[in-house]
């Protein structure tokens, strides 16, 4: 280790000169294509659930409390801004945000709540209409998501249980 190299490798870290950001005092804008915090807008929103049923964190909850009101509530705990529900909304109603700095000492600051009327078909009693079949195998009937506790459950009727599934065949036989 001679003199010269050590000076050689200190004028190699004066000419890069400054690389720390003036963050706090001087924020830089965000990327275009940067996904924040999901924003959800009561007025496209149609109540479908894809984005609770497609939400990997979970963090999105349903409760039907009847047939035309459903209570969406976006939890924001464990949310890793994949912008899946954005995605997938069919009405784009939820758009990703430009926040970053969501930290906060209150979790309720980040929680969003949509109370959603939802009208239905007058002949077949739907609140929405299924697009493909692929739709028509996701998850069915009311959703029951607990939210006081703040909880995802896998509960659901797509049947009255007082009429039977299948109706009998009679079969003659010879």
């Amino acid at each position: 280790m001679s003199l010269t190299s050590k000076f050689k490798e200190a004028m190699v870290g004066l000419k890069a000169g400054r690389v720390t950001l003036d963050y706090p005092a001087h924020p830089r804008p965000v990327p275009e294509n940067f996904r924040g915090r999901p924003i959800f807008d009561a007025q496209k929103c149609i109540g479908c659930a894809a984005c609770a049923n497609n939400c990997p964190a979970r963090e999105i909850l349903v409760l039907d409390v009847c047939q035309e009101v459903r209570i969406l509530k976006y939890l924001g705990r464990r949310c890793t801004y994949c912008g899946r529900c954005s995605d997938v909304c069919p009405e784009k109603a939820i758009t990703m945000s430009h926040e970053f700095e969501t930290a906060t000492n209150k979790i309720s600051d980040v929680h969003q709540r949509l109370d959603l009327f939802m009208s239905t078909c007058q002949r077949c009693g739907r609140c929405f209409k299924e697009t493909s079949p692929l739709e028509q195998l996701k998850l069915k009937g009311y959703r029951f998501d607990d939210l006081e506790n703040e909880r995802w459950i896998f509960r659901s009727r797509s049947f009255l249980e007082s009429e039977p599934l299948v109706d009998d065949i009679k079969i003659e036989l010879d």
